[in-house]
């Protein structure tokens, strides 16, 4: 059995992007709506590049998830674990940009469709086939999506499939952020594979320096970690070796979906390098340092491009 699709679980939503940099949300007279979501974008980096992909998750039966199904279809992602709910609305998301292309957001999602998945939908057989199982924190917090995720961990241990977690944090959809650190760690012991970024490094472990850090990240079944700093590059680490990857340099437009295209980027590259779950332990240092070059360079691209899903480059491209 060949294994080479990337199953993400969580939310799939319309990031609604100004149309002008350094604004605040008052500020902005135009949005363009984009199809987003971290789990949904990670899977369409995966797919723009070759793989397939495949998104679990549910939408709102109304015009914006009839968009987000049509878009994710039009960049190879299998939408056939897709539900469809009458009983909430698909999320959105409004995206302000700073001038230096960062983001802040506000969710209109109380609930989304996405939180009321529940374990039961989850098809047990989706997962055999699987090289990689992704997911985020987002759909992480005290509603019957966090159950599907627990359900859908299980499943993949059990078919030997990877399991892939990157906190990819927005603490405005917390109102107990002791409850969202706890959730964080209590996820991260479940992953074979952890991106985290340098915003996210103090918060979640307590520490400023990633180097002390990795004693609290390589615990549970952790095998290697990705650090991200941005424009200062990324580290990636098992409890053997590391690489660091510096980025190229760009001129940013927007950041929005970079670190999910690296992540979806670096386990397509992982896959093609022959890198698994059973022996990415062992992986040597210049299968790393290559993997962590193909994502830098995806992102440098990406990063000049507005949207997530629209900015990610193809093979061609990054040839």
């Amino acid at each position: 059995m060949i294994r080479n699709k990337l199953i993400a679980l969580g939310e799939a939503l319309i990031d609604f992007i100004p149309n002008e940099k350094g604004c605040e949300f008052y500020e902005v007279t135009e949005f363009s709506p984009k199809v987003g979501g971290a789990p949904a974008n990670v899977c369409c980096a995966y797919s723009v590049l070759g793989g397939r992909s495949g998104i679990i998750t549910q939408l709102g039966n109304d015009p914006f998830g009839a968009s987000i199904l049509r878009e994710l279809k039009s960049y190879g992602v299998d939408t056939g674990e897709i539900a469809l709910t009458d009983k909430a609305n698909t999320a959105l998301a409004f995206v302000s940009l700073g001038k230096d292309g960062n983001r802040t957001f506000s969710f209109y999602r109380k609930p989304s469709a996405d939180m009321l998945y529940s374990a039961e939908q989850l098809n047990r057989d989706y997962f055999s086939d699987a090289y990689v199982f992704h997911f985020c924190s987002v759909d992480l917090g005290d509603f019957p999506m966090k159950e599907a995720h627990r359900r859908a961990i299980e499943y993949a241990k059990e078919s030997g499939v990877m399991v892939s977690f990157d906190p990819n944090l927005r603490f405005q959809l917390w109102q107990d952020i002791d409850l969202l650190k706890s959730t964080v760690n209590e996820f991260i012991g479940y992953a074979d594979i952890l991106k985290i970024s340098d915003e996210e490094l103090e918060f979640i472990t307590g520490e400023k320096d990633i180097n002390k850090a990795l004693d609290i990240l390589f615990r549970g079944d952790v095998k290697l970690v990705i650090y991200t700093c941005g424009a200062g590059g990324a580290y990636v680490f098992t409890k053997k070796i590391s690489v660091y990857s510096e980025a190229p340099k760009a001129k940013v437009v927007d950041t929005t979906g970079a670190g999910d295209g690296f992540m979806g980027s670096f386990l397509y590259k992982l896959n093609q390098s022959g890198v698994t779950v059973n022996n990415i332990s062992e992986t040597d240092k210049a299968t790393l340092q290559s993997c962590a070059d193909f994502s830098t360079a995806f992102c440098a691209i990406s990063v000049t491009r507005h949207g997530a899903m629209s900015s990610y480059p193809t093979m061609d491209e990054l040839n």
